[in-house]
């Protein structure tokens, strides 16, 4: 991602406009904002690349009038829209690769650029769960670090509660302004108050299953690292920690009886590598002082790219539409069984996915 710089006006509404058009998601989007160098002009070609993916008609586009009513909303709840590539958007989390195109921030808005820890864990939590939780945060609040979390109930509500006077972040699955679960509405005023509440999903929007796992990503994409204090084997803490470890954070795990079920997942954690944290000693410690608030970039990624020979792409698309099927495979792997230059690869996944015959599954990974 280029350094962050001011936007128009009118090219924030199109950012906005592009993520929130059918079949683009934020791998799509920033292969389309690289390659076309505004939103606005990827707008104007996503016609011609869906019908190249296959597709009759052109994906939904939303028209201007609705994402100023969706921006709109947001104000009147007091959030203000952050795109990626703005200055305040934070360095950490766009080193992701399917970082959140564009944020709603409510709240302190300097709580994302400063260095985060997220500690996440079971709804059904302990008693001693939940106090370690309070306390740890806490400790690491008082160390100078914001704590981030998810407002669910158990181990985040812990969390946020114990980093309320330091620095929290709660990251939402549904809109900023969407209190869920209910009973945390008090806790959510007071983190929009004196922190920062988060998320990728517009104002009014009820949080569904499958965003959890989308919530997740900018939980530990924020953070420095990822401390779970209690998981069960199937816990989605678990799948917050697993990607963690692939954005390149620490993870980290308290251990717990192996009579708890709630221990399992964690216990599993430590068994695989994580840092065995049983205070905020072990958790500075493995940080270090010293270490940069942004993990080192993986390597560039290539870009697409537009090809005029017809008969190469012919030949192309069939070679990558075979490879795909209902099981995700590695991008990698297709553009080593093709034999085809990356960037013609990631065109013909592009055109396929504005076409809606692609899903991208977390690891860069694809299914048709």
């Amino acid at each position: 991602m280029n350094a962050p710089g001011l936007v128009s006006e009118s090219e924030r509404r199109d950012r906005l406009r592009l993520i929130r058009t059918d079949n683009v998601g934020p791998v799509t989007y920033f292969q389309l904002l690289g390659h076309f160098g505004s939103a606005t002009a990827a707008l104007q070609a996503l016609p011609d690349l869906a019908r190249r993916g296959g597709r009759a008609r052109p994906p939904r586009v939303p028209t201007v009038a609705e994402v100023e009513a969706e921006i709109a909303a947001a104000a009147k709840s007091g959030a203000r829209l952050l795109t990626a590539g703005e200055p305040g958007y934070p360095a950490i989390l766009a080193a992701v690769s399917d970082a959140p195109p564009i944020l709603y921030v409510l709240g302190r808005g300097d709580l994302l650029l400063q260095r985060a820890i997220a500690i996440v864990g079971a709804r059904n939590a302990s008693g001693n769960g939940i106090r370690f939780a309070r306390q740890l945060a806490a400790e690491l609040g008082g160390a100078g670090l914001v704590v981030v979390s998810g407002l669910a109930r158990g181990i985040d509500t812990a969390a946020h509660q114990g980093a309320l006077a330091t620095g929290t972040i709660a990251v939402m699955a549904g809109g900023v302004d969407v209190v869920y679960p209910p009973e945390n509405d008090r806790l959510h005023a007071e983190i929009a108050e004196r922190g920062a509440v988060v998320s990728e999903m517009p104002p009014g929007l009820e949080p569904q299953a499958r965003h959890f796992p989308r919530r997740n990503r900018i939980v530990s994409g924020l953070s420095a690292g990822v401390v779970v204090v209690e998981a069960s084997p199937k816990s989605g803490s678990l799948i917050t920690a697993r990607l963690a470890g692939e954005q390149g954070r620490e993870v980290f795990a308290v251990p717990g009886s192996p009579l708890d079920p709630r221990a399992r997942g964690t216990n599993d954690l430590i068994r695989q590598g994580a840092v065995l944290t049983e205070g905020v000693a072990d958790v500075l410690g493995a940080l270090g002082a010293g270490v940069p608030a942004v993990p080192p970039a993986a390597t560039e990624p290539a870009k697409s790219a537009v090809f005029e020979d017809e008969a190469l792409l012919l030949t192309a698309r069939q070679c990558v539409t075979e490879k795909l099927g209902p099981a995700p495979v590695p991008v990698d792997e297709i553009i080593r069984q093709c034999q085809l230059p990356p960037a013609l690869v990631l065109t013909i996944l592009l055109e396929l996915e504005l076409a809606g015959r692609l899903t991208r599954h977390p690891g860069n990974q694809v299914s048709g």
